[in-house]
């Protein structure tokens, strides 16, 4: 990350990343949005994403997106390698939001708790 700023990784119409989103600016925290849709998962960011957070957190399965994969392509999702293969051809399949912390630290989905410790 440069310059220690925070960026949230998302869908705009993600109920979880507008509670996000709005939890961020309720709190006065300054934040860059990147749009999954818009501009696709960031190849580079993915192994530590995936260090940080496992493939397994990272691939929503609950999700519509995973439930609409083919059931060939759930059963290949057997480890980093190809859950970082799906992340790229189909970003809506992570788990919302991912944020990277001006710490350098990452986080998958919104927890409040959590989220104030980082904060303060």
């Amino acid at each position: 990350m440069s310059n220690h700023t925070i960026t949230v990784y998302g869908i705009p119409n993600c109920s979880t990343v507008k509670k996000a989103r709005t939890w961020l600016d309720e709190q006065g925290i300054a934040y860059q949005f990147h749009d999954f849709k818009k501009a696709g998962a960031p190849d580079s960011h993915l192994p530590t994403w995936i260090a940080q957070a496992t493939w397994e957190k990272l691939v929503n399965r609950q999700g519509t997106t995973w439930r609409k994969l083919d059931a060939a392509v759930q059963q290949g999702v057997t480890d980093a390698a190809s859950a970082t293969q799906l992340m790229q051809s189909n970003p809506s399949v992570i788990k919302r939001p991912v944020v990277e912390w001006a710490d350098g630290s990452v986080t998958v989905g919104f927890d409040e708790a959590a989220w104030s410790k980082k904060a303060s």
